[in-house]
């Protein structure tokens, strides 16, 4: 079946679905959108709602839908999962998560889909590996979101601190989108300035406590945002709207999405987020960025901890 590069499907209607739904409206990436949920009362009231909206967004249309309407969608998105609760962490949601995803790679390889598949739902990096391993597909039609929120969010206060714009700082967190994961400061930098020479410039200080004190608000900030209001949605939607826009648009641009690695930096039999070109046939080359020694040190140890994760699924 030929692909219909703008006809997109969301399983899950939850608010991080709807969410997505909602992004891609304003964007005007797709001129079909498709939504999937367990409730199917859920995703009618989700497309009926959204589809209002439509005389004053993007011209489009959106509906509720089976398995049986993905099979020329370019992308499909999984947000699909229990929610994480307060206090507990994203690989706690392995065992729940794990079992509603096989079901749903089971549905979606039933009908030759021929797409990119977007996890998205927790824990991102080892649901991503366990959809890349079950489906069968090749690795580079199989990603997560990965750590392009928190990326964002490295961004968002680093670009605070230093009162610059946040569009104009370039870093990363890389390995797992979770309580492993790490910054990537050494090869930090404000429009090509490294990190340590603008703060000169500007006049501003980022000592060590302060880089902790960032990587610690950024690695905590979903717990937090889940104390206060239940759930995240919002910054991961847009998020999402950064991947699929770099997929329908082939921008070949540079995003930490969840891959799965065989050999780069010298890992393998583990998926987790490092720098990657993503384009219109989703990962196009994993980068293998500069890396401290330490950081080098803290990637291999969130590397073991997914692969730990992973092993107890029992997938082979």
């Amino acid at each position: 079946m030929a692909i219909n590069e703008r006809k997109a499907a969301i399983i899950g209607c939850g608010f991080v679905g709807a969410s997505i739904a909602f992004r891609f409206l304003q964007q005007g990436l797709f001129s079909r959108l498709v939504l999937l949920d367990a409730n199917r009362a859920k995703a009618e009231g989700e497309a009926m709602d959204l589809s209002d909206g439509l005389p004053y967004g993007a011209a489009m249309e959106i509906s509720a839908g089976t398995y049986d309407d993905i099979a020329d969608c370019g992308l499909v998105v999984v947000t699909a999962g229990v929610n994480q609760k307060p206090g507990e962490t994203r690989l706690e949601l392995i065992g729940r998560n794990a079992v509603i995803l096989k079901s749903i790679i089971g549905e979606i390889t039933a009908r030759d889909f021929q797409g990119i598949l977007l996890i998205v739902s927790n824990p991102v990096d080892v649901l991503t590996h366990v959809a890349w391993k079950l489906s069968g597909y090749p690795k580079e039609r199989v990603i997560g979101s990965g750590t392009v929120l928190d990326t964002a969010r490295l961004k968002q206060l680093l670009g605070e601190e230093m009162g610059v714009d946040s569009r104009n700082v370039h870093a990363f967190i890389v390995g797992e989108h979770g309580d492993s994961e790490l910054a990537v400061w050494s090869g930090a930098n404000v429009s090509g300035l490294d990190l340590d020479d603008f703060c000169r410039l500007r006049g501003k200080e980022l000592h060590q406590p302060a880089r902790e004190r960032i990587y610690r608000e950024i690695r905590d900030s979903a717990n937090e945002i889940i104390k206060r209001k239940g759930a995240t949605y919002y910054g991961i939607a847009m998020a999402v709207g950064r991947i699929a826009a770099c997929i329908v648009r082939d921008e070949h641009a540079v995003l930490p999405i969840s891959v799965a690695l065989e050999g780069e930096y010298g890992l393998e039999g583990v998926t987790m987020s490092v720098p990657s070109i993503v384009g219109k046939n989703g990962l196009e080359k994993i980068l293998e960025i500069p890396l401290g020694k330490e950081e080098r040190e803290a990637l291999s140890r969130s590397a073991g901890q997914l692969r730990e994760a992973v092993d107890s699924l029992k997938l082979d």
